[in-house]
């Protein structure tokens, strides 16, 4: 069984993209257990204001950088204050955990940069792996479940190799993360770099963006303007969603495991994105209607996770019920909307 202690005191662990939604909750995670976080992030697609309420603590610290340049450990200490630099060298030039969470994550996001996705998934990946590999530290890859495609198997297990196109409009980020799971196990293999890989399957949680262009967030902020909710295709191709509090459970219980993986982490319960756009309906209180636009290249028909490696290695099972999770973020994501209303160049 993977025991999660009360707090890891002293550990020094940098979270690269730890600006972004996934990467902001880790990191909150991270300093509640204790770890001396330092966070990099270029805001690509990050946002600074994801970290606000962690500005002041003095296990925590912001450097902006792009992974996709090379880095050293003194020259990102340099730039934090002396106060948390002198944290850091309290118990020596130590890094004890490096997490790669750096990449647009959204359709909508790697579209728009495509060149870049790839650099981080491969020179990203690469210098991430280096720090590591000087520190021997462990090294955490925040794969994606978008390496199985649109997958002939169902649900997908860890075993299963995918149905990838890998010149289509998606392959940026498919690729990109493929390529990065087999660096990572190259230098697990020539080097020990202890590697710990999670397949990230459909999250969402406070902290998206509401033009993220992911279905839930999309939904929401339609449904909450009373907007038609776009659906794509006839709406029966399925996603499978999980809540940002288990996937930084899971992802955790995997840091501290010593378990290589891959490891799928998401909640198997499988929902149609009609049923997701009536649902978010439902729970919304909206008049939103439903229009149905053309089903995007190479979009997955399926996706559903299968879990038994993470129940069995990491003890870990969702907690949060879709329908709970939805009740969850709906005020978030009115705040959100109430800002960017509130906002001259909204209101234009």
């Amino acid at each position: 069984m993977v025991e999660i202690p009360k707090r890891h005191v002293s550990l020094r662990t940098i979270v690269a993209g730890g600006a972004g939604f996934v990467g902001s909750h880790v990191c909150d995670r991270l300093v509640a257990e204790g770890h001396q976080v330092l966070c990099l992030d270029n805001l690509l697609t990050g946002r600074i204001e994801n970290l606000r309420h962690l500005w002041d603590h003095s296990r925590f610290a912001f450097v902006m950088h792009d992974v996709t340049k090379p880095m050293d450990l003194d020259g990102l200490l340099a730039k934090v204050s002396p106060e948390f630099g002198e944290k850091w060298e309290e118990t020596g030039r130590r890094l004890d955990c490096f997490l790669h969470l750096a990449s647009p994550a959204s359709p909508k996001d790697y579209s728009r940069h495509p060149i870049h996705t790839m650099k981080l998934g491969s020179l990203g990946t690469y210098h991430a792996l280096g720090m590591a590999k000087k520190y021997g530290s462990v090294f955490l890859l925040a794969s994606t479940s978008e390496v199985y495609g649109d997958p002939s198997v169902t649900p997908q297990p860890e075993a299963y190799w995918g149905h990838v196109n890998p010149i289509g409009p998606r392959s940026v980020y498919d690729e990109a993360k493929r390529f990065s799971e087999a660096m990572s196990m190259a230098y697990a293999r020539e080097h020990g770099v202890r590697v710990r890989i999670i397949r990230i399957f459909n999250t969402y949680g406070e902290r998206m963006r509401t033009n993220d262009g992911r279905a839930l967030p999309t939904f929401l902020t339609q449904a909450l303007q009373d907007k038609p909710v776009t659906v794509f295709g006839d709406g029966s191709q399925t996603r499978s969603f999980c809540y940002v509090s288990d996937l930084v459970d899971g992802m955790y219980r995997l840091l501290l495991s010593d378990e290589t993986g891959p490891i799928n982490i998401g909640n198997p319960h499988e929902i149609t994105l009609l049923a997701l756009a009536q649902t978010v309906i439902e729970q919304t209180g909206s008049r939103s209607s439903i229009i149905f636009e053309p089903l995007p290249v190479d979009d997955p028909t399926r996706r559903r996770p299968d879990i038994s490696k993470a129940a069995t290695a990491l003890k870990w099972q969702p907690q949060v019920e879709l329908r709970a999770g939805i009740e969850r973020v709906i005020p978030y994501f009115k705040a959100e909307l109430a800002a960017l209303e509130a906002t001259p160049a909204y209101a234009q």
